[in-house]
């Protein structure tokens, strides 16, 4: 299991104050499940605030995942964790980052004004079903990537589409510029289409984008070997109530 944040740490917002102060999540958690108790507890270091999706592989012969961390807030970065069972014991490792984006100051909500860039905000990930690709969610610069974690311990980037974001407001084919930014996602059985959508929670909705946001959803295509675009034609407009986990 994983670590958010406390209930008065969420349901108004992001309390900034807590997050400077590295107040929110920091660890994952094993657990024998048979006996009902915690069995290893890892700190990833305070300064990697929100410790969020957990994705195990599918294959049941393996023992091994991938954690988003949404921020660092020595950097703004997003990072991509992988744990894995040796012997007894659990071990986990910082196996991809994600850097911000400079912007400038106008450009930016009032929370984010003194850091003069955009972080990536990992909100979600998903791991394709044949444990080959995984989906990264960036929810504050508006990117979506795919990276091949066939060595899970050495992800590699094949394929990035923007769509939404802060800052870059990118469009779709059958959209204008578009607010909020790819949240949750899932993956087909097959692994060659991707749907997500854009929004993440209304109270954080509101502080990051502040001029609202109306809800999309919207898919991609994945090659077999890599590469994602996203299909012109599939462009679903929701307006509000915005469309949040997607199966």
């Amino acid at each position: 299991t994983s670590e958010w944040g406390l209930p008065p740490q969420f349901e108004n917002g992001i309390v900034p104050e807590d997050l400077l102060a590295n107040k929110y999540g920091h660890a994952v958690h094993f657990w024998d499940l048979g006996a009902r108790k915690n069995v290893q507890t890892i700190d990833l270091g305070a300064n990697h605030q929100m410790a969020l999706e957990i994705r195990p592989a599918h294959d049941p012969s393996k023992e091994y995942g991938f954690l988003g961390v949404v921020v660092d807030t020595t950097s703004l970065e997003g990072s991509i964790w992988t744990w894995r069972r040796e012997g007894s014991k659990f071990t986990i490792a910082k196996t991809a980052t994600i850097p911000a984006e400079p912007a400038g100051k106008d450009l930016l909500p009032d929370l984010l004004k003194g850091f003069g860039a955009v972080p990536p905000l990992i909100t979600d990930i998903d791991l394709s079903l044949d444990d080959r690709f995984l989906y990264v969610s960036c929810w504050g610069t508006g990117e979506m990537r795919q990276y091949d974690v066939s060595d899970p311990m050495t992800p590699k980037l094949t394929g990035s589409v923007h769509l939404g974001g802060i800052v870059r407001r990118a469009a779709h084919a059958k959209s204008g510029p578009l607010n909020g930014g790819p949240q949750m996602v899932e993956i087909s059985r097959d692994g060659r289409r991707v749907y997500f959508t854009n929004s993440l929670y209304s109270s954080w909705d509101e502080q990051f984008y502040p001029d609202g946001i109306d809800g999309w959803m919207v898919k991609l295509d994945a090659g077999e070997n890599g590469g994602i675009t996203a299909d012109p034609n599939f462009f679903l407009a929701t307006g509000d109530p915005r469309p949040h986990q997607v199966r």
